[in-house]
């Protein structure tokens, strides 16, 4: 498999080589105090796209003061209402820059253009425009406890926000964070992905333009062991929203015990979908593919454990190979791209590893798996047949297009390997047998549960799971609780 990439036409015309991306603290766009910088490159040419400042300590200290002002400031006395508007013109600001944003995070994660169009920008926007409508419609409620008292609940926000966002989906993840933060009435500290930092430094900018006020959404840029440990550490953060990798979230959880501040986490996935006898095994299995190889694998939901009945199991795995076969691989720039490159030489390398560790303990790879070219990380997508339900390439998030196709006998079997990882963010579940499905979804240890489609999420519906998935929801009313905290207020009425 080759890729038609014509370098000479890369895009670069809305990221200047020459200047330097700088941090975004108290509304200002200032350098990092130490003049540090690192390189942010383009996966799919392995060029530089830009140079950005690299912050520390000490100024995750500058930021995390500028957003304690505005938050005992401007930000929390504001009405409401005021809140939301400001959102409410952030989204009109996205809308008018809609084809910047989506390039700037296409030539930075390597996510195909034409899906950054369909679904990262408008599930941001759709995010922001949500939230915008829940600032003004956050409150308590009247508890009648005694005939001699007024006694009623308030929610009031939690205070400073540090928001830690991975590189997989930069955009639409960090506004899942930001978003209903901002409405609640919180401040925000966000650190970007140090290998996807260019849409949130832009809309931050437009932020400002908006109307946020300085301080309210403050970003500081640089590697997670320096300016993530140090927001997680420190003491006048009142609260940590993280999305990333297990290790990295018991590290969070290890350091936010030091003052108690609240944490949300959404972690790994190593999602089942499973495909019964009775099926539409054309739709199954081009969702499943779609399922796998969206985003070159690179979603913590992915479907990458596809269970197939042992009577389809043949057919699947010829479905699902031929469907690799025809994936359209190239320049995320060219709308017609279905798959770019993963996002780094070190993803790369660490899924190439485990293809050669499924071959080593016996599947079968009946496509993909190899290097493409030599310039950029793309990977051929890989289907593995005849996998165990214990080797490792069913048992560990590879984060690649790498999908393990594995045989059941009944249901039980079918829950039995479905329940059987350290992981429970997603499932996915194919049968015409309503009683079938419905029994799944309820055993299945998972935060969401597809039955007949795969894949799709709301703002309107909670997200998240357990286990090695993590802890606590996002979006919908769950968000609201994320980030604020409830008031009991007792007044005597016989004074």
């Amino acid at each position: 498999m080759s890729i038609a990439y014509d370098y000479s036409q890369e895009k670069t015309s809305l990221v200047s080589r020459s200047a330097e991306k700088l941090l975004l603290i108290d509304g200002q766009r200032v350098a990092s105090l130490s003049g540090r910088t690192f390189n942010t490159l383009n996966p799919a040419t392995e060029q530089v796209l830009a140079t950005i400042s690299e912050g520390n300590a000490d100024d995750v200290d500058r930021a995390v003061a500028a957003a304690r002002r505005a938050f005992d400031g401007p930000w929390r006395t504001m009405r409401a209402s005021e809140r939301g508007q400001i959102l409410l013109r952030l989204v009109e600001l996205m809308k008018q820059h809609a084809d910047e944003i989506a390039e700037l995070e296409s030539l930075d994660a390597g996510k195909p253009i034409a899906g950054v169009l369909r679904q990262d920008l408008p599930a941001a926007i759709d995010t922001l425009t949500y939230y915008a409508g829940w600032a003004d419609k956050i409150h308590g409620e009247v508890v009648p406890t005694r005939d001699e008292a007024l006694t009623y609940t308030l929610r009031e926000p939690v205070g400073v926000v540090a928001a830690i966002v991975p590189w997989n989906f930069p955009l639409m993840i960090g506004m899942w964070k930001l978003a209903p933060a901002l409405a609640c009435g919180c401040t925000v500290v966000m650190k970007p992905a140090e290998l996807t930092s260019l849409s949130a430094l832009r809309i931050a900018e437009l932020a400002l333009e908006a109307g946020l006020p300085p301080g309210v959404f403050n970003i500081v840029t640089g590697p997670g062991r320096v300016v993530g440990d140090a927001l997680v550490n420190h003491p006048d953060v009142d609260k940590v929203t993280f999305t990333g990798s297990p290790g990295v979230g018991r590290g969070i959880l290890r350091g936010a015990a030091g003052n108690f501040k609240r944490v949300s986490l959404e972690l790994g996935g190593k999602s089942a979908n499973v495909i019964f006898e009775d099926a539409d095994i054309d739709a199954a299995t081009k969702a499943a593919a779609s399922g796998i190889f969206f985003n070159a694998g690179q979603v913590c939901s992915a479907g990458s454990r596809v269970l197939a009945h042992e009577a389809v199991y043949d057919e699947v795995v010829e479905r699902l190979t031929a469907r690799a076969n025809a994936i359209r691989i190239g320049n995320p720039q060219d709308r017609a791209t279905v798959m770019g490159p993963v996002i780094s030489e070190k993803q790369m390398k660490s899924i190439l590893d485990y293809v050669d560790i499924g071959q080593k303990e016996g599947a079968l790879l009946t496509t993909g798996g190899e290097r493409i070219g030599t310039r950029g990380y793309f990977i051929s997508p890989a289907v593995f047949a005849n996998v165990k339900h214990e080797m490792r390439i069913s048992q560990e998030e590879i984060f690649g297009p790498v999908v393990s196709v594995i045989k059941f006998k009944d249901e039980a079997d079918a829950l039995r390997i479905a329940n059987g990882t350290a992981y429970s963010l997603a499932a996915g579940v194919w049968s015409h047998d309503m009683g079938r499905v419905q029994r799944f979804a309820k055993k299945a240890r998972a935060g969401t549960v597809w039955i007949n489609t795969y894949g799709y999420t709301d703002v309107r519906l909670p997200w998240g799971g357990e286990r090695d998935s993590g802890f606590g929801r996002e979006h919908g009313s769950a968000a609201i609780e994320n980030f604020t905290e409830p008031k009991a207020v007792w007044m005597n009425l016989n004074v």
